[in-house]
C-alpha cells in the first residue's frame, strides 16, 4: 500500500501474536520505518532483523515494559525521534487467569491494569503531543469484544478493555480538529500466545481454547488494522469489531468433532 510509503509506524508488544503479525504487515506494505518494543531481548530483535532482511525495511527493536512510566518517559526523552510516530499501535496486553473475584490473585488484576490501562496511556501521551504538533497521525488501540461482553472468570480483563473503548472514544473527543484519527480494533477468538499467557504456561489448556474450531489468525487482525489505516485521511474507522465465522458471541464458538 502506497500510503504508508512515508509513515513511521510504533507497535508495542510485538514480540508475538498481533503486535509481531501487525509489524511485519506494515513492513511488507512499505512503511518507511517500523519501530516495535516488546520486554523479550532476543526474539524481538531476531524478529526485527529479519523483518529489515524480508522486507528491506528499517525496523529498530527496542526492549520496554509500557507498565514503567518512568522508563517510558526516559525513554522518550533520550530518543525524541523513535517517537515521531505517523502511526502509534497500542498493542500491548494479556489476559491473567479465570477465577472468579473472590478467589482471584489480586496481583493478576494489576498486571492486567497496568498493562492494558495504564500502558496503553503512558505510550499516547507521549506520541501524541508530537501528532498534534504536526497536525496528523493516527492512534490504534487493541481492544477486544470482551470490551463489549462480560464473561464468567473474565470480568477483570473486560473492565481493562471496556476501559480501552472508552479511552479510545475520549481521546477522539480530545483530539477533535486536530485530523488525528482513533480506531479500536476489538477481536473475538484469535489464537496466538493469549491464552498461554491467561494460564500461565499451561500449553494443554491453552489448546483447548482453540480446539475444533477455525478462530481467527494474528494475520486476520494486522490486516484489519492496516486497512483502517489505509482509508482516506477524511475516513476514520472508529471502532471494528472482528469474530471468525464460527463465533457468533462471547461464548459461543462452533466446534466440530475432530
Amino acid at each position: 500500500m502506497a500510503a504508508f510509503s512515508s509513515s513511521r509506524v510504533l507497535i508495542t508488544g510485538a514480540s508475538s501474536g498481533i503486535g509481531a503479525a501487525t509489524a511485519e504487515a506494515f513492513c511488507r506494505e512499505g512503511a518507511k520505518e517500523v519501530i516495535v518494543t516488546g520486554r523479550r531481548n532476543e526474539k524481538l530483535r531476531d524478529l526485527a532483523q529479519g523483518w529489515s532482511d524480508r522486507y528491506d525495511c528499517d525496523v529498530a527493536a527496542i526492549i520496554h515494559d509500557v507498565r514503567d512510566r518512568t522508563a517510558t518517559e526516559e525513554l522518550v526523552r533520550d530518543n525524541p525521534g523513535l517517537f515521531e510516530a505517523d502511526i502509534l499501535v497500542n498493542n500491548a496486553g494479556l489476559a491473567r487467569g479465570v477465577d472468579p473475584m473472590q478467589t482471584a490473585d489480586p496481583a493478576d488484576w494489576e498486571e492486567m491494569m497496568d498493562t492494558n490501562v495504564l500502558g496503553l496511556l503512558y505510550m499516547t501521551r507521549q506520541v501524541v503531543p508530537k501528532m498534534v504538533a504536526r497536525g496528523s497521525g493516527h492512534v490504534v488501540n487493541l481492544g477486544s469484544v470482551a470490551g463489549r461482553w462480560v464473561y464468567p472468570g473474565g470480568a477483570v480483563y473486560a473492565a481493562t478493555k471496556h476501559a480501552v473503548r472508552a479511552l479510545s472514544e475520549g481521546l477522539r473527543m480530545d483530539l477533535q480538529g486536530t485530523g488525528i484519527r482513533v480506531s479500536n480494533i476489538e477481536p473475538g477468538l484469535v489464537e496466538t500466545e493469549f491464552s498461554v499467557v491467561r494460564y500461565k504456561g499451561d500449553e494443554a489448556r491453552a489448546k483447548k481454547v482453540y480446539a475444533d474450531t477455525r478462530p481467527l489468525r494474528a494475520e486476520d487482525v494486522a490486516e484489519a488494522i492496516l486497512w483502517c489505516c489505509s482509508r482516506p485521511a477524511h475516513v476514520n474507522v472508529q471502532e471494528l469489531v472482528l469474530y471468525p465465522t464460527d463465533q457468533a458471541h462471547v461464548g459461543m464458538v462452533h466446534r466440530r468433532p475432530n
